[in-house]
């Protein structure tokens, strides 16, 4: 068909699209149908472009580095010549453009293709870097083709770029010129110039990300096992894990690597955002920078969590028996295993208090991860006493300044009923660390029936690390159990991670919500206040991330129940924090202002046009600041 022909028939066939609700013909090509259809339904201008415009961008992003020597050589080969070349990101924001002809140049300002504003199709409908990015494949679209009218004076060929680690789409290279035959030719360049750009972006990449697409491919190569790759900034997952997981899951599964990848002889049970549980082993990957990231083996688990015994490399696997025994008051086949004072039944929980049982009968060594506040020491306890040993463990703190070592971060006990105090030593025999780390592990009561507890194994200076192993081989050769807890430590010395033969983590708070009505209830219990929760409390406090975890959990319940104004706690008694669903990190000045907007409607009952008199602005800066900083209120009696 001739191109005049064809170009009066689509132009024929667009008018007679946008007056009905007919679909266009067969004549129009199948990926121009699609996208009129999308840009119909978005509502996008007909007659006038109308793009957001976004001046303030990065010029020397990592994309804009890449596309600059093709865009280089692109321009000289397009001198004098009716055609530009034009790079976007993801988004279909224009980031560099470059062009051979004045004319050509003048119109494309007209119609504002140039950098800073977006091309995306849901502002200007069909065109050739809204339809590439949209379908995620090369596209050319020709004159009367582009659902804007004042487009249809040129024609454009289009092809995604790629991040050569991720896979995923970073961009797009358009090749625009004055409508013409020349869509086959502009196709191929576009398709071979976005190629350049890829080619340019590996060579970008740092390192790390080489590493870490090289470990992935290689435990993808063979087999269709579930495989997950998590670098700084970077995923990468194959098909068999992609399908399973959603982006919670990748968070939920991120946190649990960075915990895993300091201790490589563990598994561990993360229970997934659908409530199923998945077996994570995980590998750290290495660079010639450091530490690139995880590579994450995933199992997931149909059957119930206790059918089947731990096996070697599982959580606290290693060179176990085939018979598992239990604790008093344990139960099997995927009931919850408690252990005294601590409550929960979290499988992920539920696995680290049955091999913490184990370890305790056993006497074998046992290193406790998890974040601070999370109960590590408060495990170790409860696991001890479910042996019917009369005294209670020796817990020493290598955090104690009397050590001369700090501890990363937070040095507080690390769950509720932790040893008080900062640090040092607590328990049967308590003495004072004068003689070093090594000599007070070494005068602690030793035997069969004890228990050794070293808190903050990631603050042994390294230089104590070969004494500080040697007393604990000595504590567990006299039959003690010997148990440390650790954060997250950047790197532990082999001589201190080979005195422990088992390991486990235990889950943070926001890991195992399932378990926050018993845990509100048992945290209330020690109160001793006789006091319970409104219905609408356990809401809020479900959707906190709580980086404090239990500990942040048993401070807000003491609060609230000491400033209740009824016989139980209600949502008002709780802190400001509390009633913001954002999770922005917010400067003492918005966070003093979100208080103070809380504490106002809470003493108005919710009711806005009070509290704002109150305050002495408008009733609309109450609502905008509501929604600014996520504030919700109880329902008004």
């Amino acid at each position: 068909m001739d191109s005049k022909v064809r170009e009066r028939n689509i132009a024929r066939a667009r008018l007679k699209f946008l007056e009905s609700a007919e679909s266009p013909p067969p004549l129009v090509p199948e990926n121009i149908r699609d996208s009129w259809q999308r840009s119909k339904y978005l509502g996008v201008a007909i007659s006038e472009v109308v793009v957001p415009y976004q001046p303030d961008y990065d010029r020397e992003s990592r994309l804009v580095r890449a596309a600059a020597p093709v865009l280089d050589r692109l321009e000289q080969t397009l001198a004098g010549s009716d055609a530009c070349v034009i790079v976007t990101d993801r988004n279909g924001w224009v980031r560099d453009r470059r062009v051979g002809e004045l004319q050509l140049s003048a119109h494309l300002d007209r119609v504002h293709l140039a950098p800073g504003f977006s091309y995306a199709e849901r502002f200007v409908g069909t065109n050739g870097i809204g339809v590439a990015l949209e379908e995620r494949r090369s596209s050319v679209v020709l004159g009367t083709e582009h659902f804007n009218e004042r487009l249809q004076r040129v024609s454009c060929a289009a092809s995604p770029i790629r991040n050569p680690i991720s896979g995923r789409v970073a961009g797009a290279l358009n090749l625009t010129s004055w409508n013409g035959p020349v869509s086959a030719l502009m196709a191929a360049l576009a398709r071979e110039a976005a190629g350049d750009v890829e080619r340019v972006l590996y060579e970008l990449s740092t390192s790390s990300e080489r590493a870490l697409l090289e470990a992935f491919r290689y435990a993808t190569h063979y087999g269709d096992r579930p495989v997950l790759c998590l670098g700084q900034d970077l995923l990468l997952a194959n098909s068999a894990a992609a399908v399973r997981l959603t982006g919670d899951d990748h968070r939920l599964l991120r946190e649990a690597a960075a915990e895993l990848g300091h201790a490589p002889r563990t598994r561990r049970r993360v229970r997934l955002t659908g409530g199923q549980s998945v077996l994570v082993r995980c590998r750290q990957v290495d660079s010639p920078a450091g530490i690139a990231g995880y590579l994450l083996d995933l199992v997931f688990e149909d059957a119930p969590e206790d059918d089947a015994p731990p096996r070697a490399g599982h959580p606290g696997g290693r060179g176990r028996g085939r018979e598992r025994r239990h604790g008093p008051g344990a139960t099997v086949g995927g009931k919850p295993c408690p252990l005294p004072g601590l409550v929960g039944a979290d499988p992920a929980w539920n696995t680290v208090s049955h091999i913490a049982a184990h370890c305790a009968r056993a006497r074998v060594p046992l290193l406790v991860y998890g974040e601070a506040g999370t109960g590590k020491s408060a495990l170790a306890r409860a696991a001890h006493a479910v042996t019917g040993a009369a005294t209670a463990p020796v817990v020493v703190d290598a955090a104690d300044p009397r050590y001369g070592a700090e501890v990363p971060g937070a040095a507080d006990p690390s769950g509720p009923g932790d040893a008080p105090g900062r640090g040092g030593v607590s328990g049967p025999g308590d003495t004072a660390g004068a003689g070093g780390l090594a000599h007070t592990l070494r005068a602690a009561p030793a035997g069969p029936g004890r228990a050794l507890v070293l808190r903050h194994l990631d603050a042994v200076a390294p230089a104590d690390a070969p004494a500080v192993a040697e007393a604990l081989a000595i504590a567990a050769a006299t039959g003690t159990w010997v148990v440390a807890t650790l954060g997250r430590a950047s790197r532990i010395p082999d001589t201190l991670l080979r005195c422990f033969t088992e390991a486990v983590t235990v889950p943070p708070l926001r890991h195992r919500l399932a378990d926050l009505p018993v845990l509100v209830e048992s945290l209330l219990r020690r109160t001793g206040a006789g006091v319970e929760c409104a219905p609408d409390v356990l809401p809020l406090l479900r959707r906190q991330d709580w980086p404090g975890n239990i500990r942040q959990l048993e401070a807000v319940l003491r609060k609230a129940a000491t400033g209740r104004r009824t016989y139980r706690i209600e949502a008002r008694d709780l802190p400001p924090s509390l009633h913001t669903a954002g999770h922005r990190s917010l400067s003492a000045w918005e966070a003093a202002e979100r208080d103070t907007l809380v504490e106002a409607l809470l003493a108005a009952d919710g009711n806005k046009l009070l509290a704002a008199q109150r305050l002495g602005i408008s009733r609309t800066t109450i609502y905008r600041k509501m929604q600014a900083y996520g504030i919700t209120l109880p329902p008004r009696p």
